[in-house]
């Protein structure tokens, strides 16, 4: 089963992907901030297959816990969620392989982890 470590620090929308993302078959590990992301990741024998990202956090934002995430593992696969348009650029520019402007359609992030879990697949494959 492929692992996604959501990081979201406002409780209901971190409970929605959790419980959406379950019923399509992902295991979900939730953070409700940047420093506590990058705490669960670094201790996590196994690496999440995926990362939501949200960027406005209180402790540590977005920006600096990919940073930090990418530091640890420069494999990691960073999908960033903000509705601030303004970050996409630096998102991207750290190693995020994917920005999503908030608000989506829950169809358009699973279709944005699938994709992203078959290229890396298929590269792994390769």
């Amino acid at each position: 089963m492929k692992s996604i470590l959501v990081v979201e620090d406002d409780i209901i929308i971190s409970l929605l992907y959790e419980k959406i993302l379950e019923s399509a078959g992902y295991h979900i590990i939730r953070a409700h901030n940047g420093m506590e992301a990058v705490e669960k990741f670094r201790l996590l024998q196994v690496k999440p297959d995926i990362i939501l990202m949200d960027h406005r956090m209180p402790v540590k934002n977005g920006i600096e816990a990919s940073k930090e995430i990418m530091a640890i593992n420069k494999n990691s696969k960073i999908i960033f969620l903000s509705a601030d348009p303004k970050v996409q650029k630096e998102a991207l520019s750290i190693g995020a392989v994917h920005f999503l402007e908030k608000p989506f359609s829950i169809k358009t992030l699973i279709r944005i982890i699938k994709e992203k879990l078959e290229f890396s697949s298929y590269i792994e494959a390769a």
